[in-house]
């Protein structure tokens, strides 16, 4: 059997975890040992709804637990909470985003590396359809080479859990899947409820959009002879629930290895450099990471 524990468990996730482990026959192998939350009434409502035991402290399963899963909705606990399970050496899910802070996200990645800390997490849109699809037609280079790119995801920039760094990690992650992971440098600007990000790479920039308040995703890759990609359905969230859930599930089994750490911190650097943008009104260049 293996054991996981879920940590900061407010949002969607926990939920759509949980209920996978539960009711598909595929992960029959896995049981949630315990679930814990600052917000006490979440992980009290899981264990309402699922029977899961709810923990008293984040680090009370070091050394009982074979795998764990970080949900936190505020980016700045997600390393808090991983602190005491790296020693253990073991896989580890982290949602979006990874971290807020680019020092605490090179710091996380480097105790996981020295650990041999297997991870994998982001967001989950990069696991739609979609944007799978286009990031294979980028590396085989389906229509001749990459021009641009548009991509548009909603936004939230008034909340309690990191203000832009809360949501924005969807239309990053999906920039950086599609069109690579290491943009050179970006330029961001608002107007009214909507941010416009020009991210330049060597050979082409992406025109993303953030809709303020809520909106649709699209994502889009023009090629030299043509351009594909569309609107993408929010309603088939629970495919990408599960197919994020697999592939730690396939990394806590061992028959996956988990994801480049330089490569997981991607978009944190990248969504500093927005943030920074914002903030001067000018081009800013994304930080490159060292491991």
């Amino acid at each position: 059997m293996k054991r996981i524990a879920i940590l900061g468990c407010e949002n969607s996730h926990a939920n759509h975890f949980i209920s996978a482990i539960q009711k598909r026959e595929e992960f029959s192998d896995v049981t949630v040992v315990g679930v814990y939350s600052d917000d006490t009434a979440a992980a009290e409502k899981l264990n309402e709804v699922f029977g899961v035991p709810v923990m008293k402290d984040y680090a009370e399963a070091v050394g009982k637990i074979d795998g764990l899963i970080i949900t936190a909705r505020h980016g700045n606990s997600h390393y808090k909470f991983a602190k005491p399970y790296l020693e253990s050496g073991i896989p580890m899910f982290v949602d979006k985003p990874v971290t807020i802070d680019e020092d605490e996200a090179i710091a996380f990645m480097q105790a996981a590396k020295a650990n041999g800390v297997k991870v994998s997490g982001g967001s989950s849109l990069k696991q739609d359809e979609t944007v799978c699809r286009l990031k294979e037609d980028a590396r085989q280079e389906v229509g001749g080479k990459t021009v641009g790119g548009f991509v548009r995801a909603p936004l939230s920039v008034d909340n309690p859990h990191g203000g832009f760094f809360f949501y924005s990690q969807h239309l990053v992650e999906m920039v950086c899947e599609v069109f690579g992971k290491n943009p050179l440098s970006v330029t961001a600007k608002r107007n009214n409820d909507q941010i416009h990000v020009l991210f330049h790479y060597e050979a082409c920039d992406c025109v993303g959009l953030y809709n303020i308040g809520g909106g649709e995703y699209y994502a889009c890759r023009m090629a030299e002879e043509g351009a594909t990609g569309g609107r993408i359905p929010n309603d088939i969230s629970p495919q990408w629930y599960y197919k994020e859930f697999k592939e730690f599930y396939d990394i806590l089994s061992g028959t996956k290895e988990g994801v480049d750490y330089a490569d997981f911190i991607a978009p944190v650097m990248v969504l500093n450099a927005i943030d920074r943008s914002l903030k001067s009104g000018r081009e800013e260049a994304v930080r490159k990471i060292a491991l």
